[in-house]
């Protein structure tokens, strides 16, 4: 067993507020444990508390958070977060390098001891005292930035295959706005082809037999990437509600986040004939008469088609979701079959790479969860 050492005697509580108004770049901190832009601008900028550059800061308030606590890093410039926010540094670096701390941070034991010693009645809170208790093992300063290198060798890679795929799909774009939409004269189309609309080659929410009660694989929201492929997490649940899906389908988020996000990916990684399902804020569409996986894929997420979706999105500000059975009026070109099964076959071909690729990155990630796990062994 290794020798755990007393946290708070290497860090230090920060506060230093923003009275002067010199840092002007406000964020948050998602339960993923990183900064982002918040999801509300600050009333009162000059009360928020500054985050500089190596320092961390972390979320005190650990109710209705998920089982995560939000805690990160600070390796951008300088930023502001709020004032219920707490920010601290560590006292030496030769003793304890951050980036073997922020590791610490990211297994999910320390999650689970975060939200137990949360206290609080209407909401609970996960005090600096009860941060200064928490215990890891510290060995040399030299171990540690080897532990660091190993896990950063592995998050490079796939930080690597991400831009992968983000090119793929950029030239998957630059394809299907070349046969769909540069150069189309809709008063002059090809012989054999026809302007239709998405309802006349496409599913919106295909029927399936999964009935409440069945076990089945359970699709979180969250883990809906902005491209690529929708592997999923292992998650088993009874049926009780929820989009329905298989292998080939593609989902599409209707809520009024994801669509700015562009959320959208081919489902992927269940077995034959398998069904899973998911929220109710997920759109899915399938290919009518035709594989299409690759080109609705490809559609959802073409700007023309997302400015479309956003038209018709329904209820009040801040809730408003697409009209999925609105989508099937979308205006489409409908080429001749022999020229669709070209065009899908090419655009898959960029896909299986994207998909070779994601199953990579889920490998990469395994491991840093494995590296992760060793810290405290």
């Amino acid at each position: 067993m290794k020798n755990y050492q007393r946290l708070g005697d290497y860090i230090r509580p920060v506060d230093v507020r923003n009275r002067d108004l010199k840092v002007n770049l406000s964020q948050g901190i998602c339960n993923a444990k990183y900064f982002q832009n918040p999801k509300q601008v600050a009333d009162n900028p000059e009360t928020h508390k500054v985050v500089r550059t190596g320092q961390f800061a972390y979320n005190r308030a650990t109710t209705r958070n998920g089982d995560k606590i939000s805690i990160a890093l600070r390796e951008g410039p300088d930023c502001t977060v709020s004032s219920a926010y707490q920010v601290f540094e560590i006292v030496d670096e030769n003793q304890l390098d951050p980036k073997y701390l922020m590791m610490w941070f990211k297994r999910p034991e320390f999650d689970r001891l975060a939200i137990f010693y949360s206290h609080g009645s209407a909401h609970e809170f996960f005090e600096w005292d009860a941060m200064c208790e928490v215990r890891l093992p510290i060995p040399s300063i030299a171990r540690q930035r080897e532990i660091v290198e190993e896990y950063e060798t592995l998050s490079r890679r796939i930080r690597l295959n991400e831009q992968m795929i983000a090119r793929l799909e950029e030239t998957a774009q630059a394809l299907y706005r070349k046969m769909f939409v540069d150069g189309i004269d809709k008063e002059n189309l090809p012989e054999g082809w026809s302007l239709g609309t998405l309802g006349e080659v496409c599913i919106v929410n295909p029927k399936l037999a999964l009935k409440t009660g069945d076990l089945a694989q359970y699709f979180d929201m969250d883990s809906l990437p902005i491209q690529g492929f929708f592997m999923g997490k292992v998650c088993i649940k009874e049926f009780n509600g929820g989009m329905k899906f298989q292998n080939g389908d593609v989902l599409f988020a209707r809520i009024t986040p994801c669509m700015e996000n562009g959320k959208a990916a081919i489902v992927a990684g269940l077995n034959e004939d398998e069904i899973a399902f998911g929220s109710t804020e997920f759109i899915v569409l399938r290919g009518k008469h035709h594989k299409l996986t690759s080109m609705l894929a490809t559609l959802t997420r073409n700007e023309e088609f997302r400015a479309y979706a956003k038209s018709q999105m329904k209820g009040t500000d801040g809730r408003q979701r697409v009209d999925s059975n609105a989508l099937l009026g979308y205006e489409i070109v409908k080429p001749d079959n022999k020229t669709l099964r070209e065009i899908e076959d090419d655009l898959s071909k960029l896909y299986h790479q994207m998909y070779l690729i994601t199953i990579e990155n889920i490998k990469l990630t395994e491991l840093q969860s494995l590296l992760l796990a060793r810290m405290g062994k």
